[in-house]
Formats: C-alpha cells, sequence, structure tokens
C-alpha cells in the first residue's frame, strides 16, 4: 500500500527567477521617426489603407468620381481630335469642388477626432513627440492626401493630352499652373477642416461642420456675387470673393495664373487685387496651423 507523502512546506514550492530589466541596445529613432510614422499612418488612413474593407470604400469611390470625368474628357479629345481640352486644368477643381468637401468631410474628422474621442492623444505626447510634429504631421498627411485626390485627375488630363498630340508646351504650362492651384486649394482645405475637425471629438459634428463651410459658404458668396453682378456692382464682385475658401483660390490662380474666373461675368481679381486674396490665403493657413497647436497643447496637458 503506497503511504501518501505529507506536502511540502510552501517555503519549498515558491520559487523567485531573477528575469530582471535588459537595457535597450538598439538604435533611438527619436522625434523624425515618430513624426515620419505619425504622417505615414495618418495619410495611410485617409484612404483606408491598413483598415477595415469598409473604410476603404468611400475615399476609393470619391477618387475614382475624381478621374472618371477626366478620363472621359481625354477619351473625346483623343476620339474627335480636337485642338485643346474641353476644361483648364486650373478649372477641375473648381468644377469638382462638390467631391473635395465631401472627401474632406469625410476624411478629416477620422484623422484627428478618434485620438480626442478615445483620449490618445497624451499617450502621443508621453514620448519625445512634441505638439508640433503632431500638428504637423497631421497636417501634412491630410493636405498630401488631398493633393493625390485633386493631382490624380490633372496627370490624367495631361497624359490623355499628349496621346491626343495637342501643343507640348501649352499643356505642360497647364498641367504645372494646374499643380500650384490645387497644392494651394489642399494646404487652405485642409488646414480649415482639421481645425473644425479638432475642435469636438464627435465626428458627426465634424462632418457637418466641415460641409457647412466648404460648401454652403460657397453657395452663399456666389449668390452674392450673382446679385451684386445683376444690380451692376461689378467692383464688389472681386472682394466678396474673399469670404469663401473656393472662390478664395479661384481668385488666386485668376489672378496669377492665367486661369479663366468662375465669377459671375468672369470678372475676377485684378493682380492688386490678388495680392489681397494671397495674403488672405497663406493668413488662413497660418492661423489653422496656430489654431491646431492651441488646441493640442491644450488637450495634451
Amino acid at each position: 500500500m503506497a503511504v501518501e507523502q505529507p506536502p511540502a512546506h510552501a517555503g519549498e514550492q515558491t520559487q523567485i527567477h531573477n528575469i530582471g530589466y535588459r537595457n535597450y541596445d538598439g538604435p533611438r529613432l527619436g522625434r523624425a521617426y515618430a513624426r515620419r510614422s505619425l504622417f505615414s499612418q495618418s495619410l495611410r488612413g485617409a484612404y483606408g489603407l491598413g483598415r477595415s474593407a469598409k473604410s476603404k470604400v468611400l475615399p476609393m469611390i470619391l477618387f475614382a468620381v475624381m478621374c472618371v470625368p477626366a478620363a472621359i474628357m481625354v477619351a473625346v479629345a483623343v476620339t474627335t481630335k480636337a485642338n485643346q481640352l474641353p476644361v483648364d486644368y486650373t478649372r477641375y477643381a473648381i468644377l469638382l469642388q462638390a467631391v473635395i468637401s465631401l472627401y474632406l468631410a469625410a476624411q478629416a474628422p477620422q484623422t484627428v477626432s478618434r485620438d480626442l474621442r478615445f483620449k490618445t492623444v497624451p499617450l502621443y505626447f508621453s514620448r519625445p513627440i512634441e505638439h508640433s510634429d503632431y500638428v504637423r504631421a497631421k497636417f501634412a498627411a491630410m493636405a498630401s492626401a488631398l493633393f493625390a485626390l485633386t493631382a490624380a485627375p490633372l496627370l490624367v488630363l495631361y497624359v490623355g493630352a499628349l496621346l491626343a498630340e495637342l501643343d507640348f508646351a501649352d499643356q505642360t504650362k497647364g498641367f504645372g499652373q494646374g499643380l500650384v492651384s490645387v497644392a494651394l486649394l489642399s494646404l487652405l482645405f485642409s488646414g480649415l477642416a482639421l481645425v473644425i475637425s479638432a475642435i469636438t471629438p464627435r465626428r458627426g459634428f465634424g462632418i457637418a461642420a466641415v460641409i457647412a463651410v466648404l460648401t454652403i459658404s460657397y453657395g452663399a458668396v456666389s449668390t452674392v456675387q450673382a446679385i451684386a453682378y445683376e444690380q451692376g456692382s461689378t467692383g464688389a464682385i472681386a472682394w466678396l470673393g474673399l469670404f469663401s475658401p473656393i472662390t478664395l483660390i479661384d481668385g488666386v490662380q485668376t489672378a496669377f495664373l492665367g486661369a479663366a474666373s468662375a465669377f459671375p461675368g468672369g470678372e475676377g481679381p485684378s493682380s492688386g487685387t490678388g495680392v489681397v486674396y494671397v495674403i488672405v490665403v497663406l493668413a488662413l493657413i497660418a492661423g489653422c496651423y496656430g489654431a491646431m497647436m492651441r488646441r493640442y497643447r491644450k488637450v495634451g496637458l
């Protein structure tokens, strides 16, 4: 018969493993690497890359909506052997500004509101990354994503124009002017959308506010400009354009890039008034950056 052994003393069963802590001997990548990583992550997220499948649907559809009209115009120009494209490079983004506003309304809140809603912003600043690094990375990512959205159809138009054997010098000049225009548009629109989205962690409110600022303001300014034109107050049309983001871009490219104005009667700002437009645009971009810095200094405490 087996004899049951008495239980061992508790001290004999307890073992202490001295695993200690290892010092990290690898490279210290620092703030620059963190800033690039945040930029890359935010840029990918603006098109749903690295996220769920449903997150990719809307940005990719809007990207296609931006490019399909350009492809159709190219097909018509090639088929009919036209002497010029149906739409100027600088005019394309103005015509599709509703799509641009919808894209920003969907993606700008996603870029910043989630960090605010889930209170992860202080975690970023617990590392070497600074407030300015966070704001610059988010701003640059949103502007780059919007530039890709607006520049891609211009590239389609340019390649199609060359295939249609249109004048190389004229098309290259127009393409360059269009890139300058959409680059300025991307900086201004992204700054406004991010500032609006950073005010509230609620994504729905951010979407509605971005649409209101970018779309409703354009409709209101265009209506007042049309009224001024009908009443013969043509001198006020250019100054009224200062109160809407899309008319600001229209005024700058009309004054300095040789674009045809979308203002009533085609009366865009002169070069002198265009200087005011440029100052306002640059002041708005700088103001958006400063507002985001103040916002995240407060949130990151």
